[in-house]
């Protein structure tokens, strides 16, 4: 399975932006999907997840309010929708999935993208 990442970029704080994640080689659909973040100099973070369905989902408390991530299935993608972004939303982000089928409560992700940068300007 590889995951690919895309949309990530250059914004302005207080601005928007919206990643995708796409897989080759095995669907998303019926799979939990999360997003994490490294930003500069410290440790890979979770930011939050959908379960298989969308019926649930799970945001880090620093980004409630601020990030959705939700899934189209037609189009096999799941999207992060981020905004009144931050300087400190500054890092690369990877998307994830786990190889178990229809988990309702996502915990485990054990496939990484490569991840895409994001960089908020103050």
């Amino acid at each position: 399975v590889l995951l690919v990442e895309s949309g990530g970029g250059l914004v302005q704080s207080g601005g928007s932006l919206s990643l995708s994640c796409t897989a080759s080689g095995r669907t998303l659909n019926n799979f939990c999907v999360g997003w994490f973040r490294q930003p500069p100099g410290r440790d890979r973070e979770f930011v939050g997840g959908i379960n298989w369905n969308g019926g649930y989902t799970r945001y880090t408390n620093s980004v409630k309010g601020r990030f959705t991530i939700s899934r189209d299935n037609i189009k096999d993608t799941v999207t992060l929708q981020m905004s009144s972004l931050k300087p400190e939303d500054t890092a690369v982000y990877y998307c994830a999935t786990g190889r178990t089928f229809r988990v309702e409560v996502c915990t485990n992700y054990d496939i990484y993208g490569q991840g895409t940068q994001v960089t908020v300007s103050s």
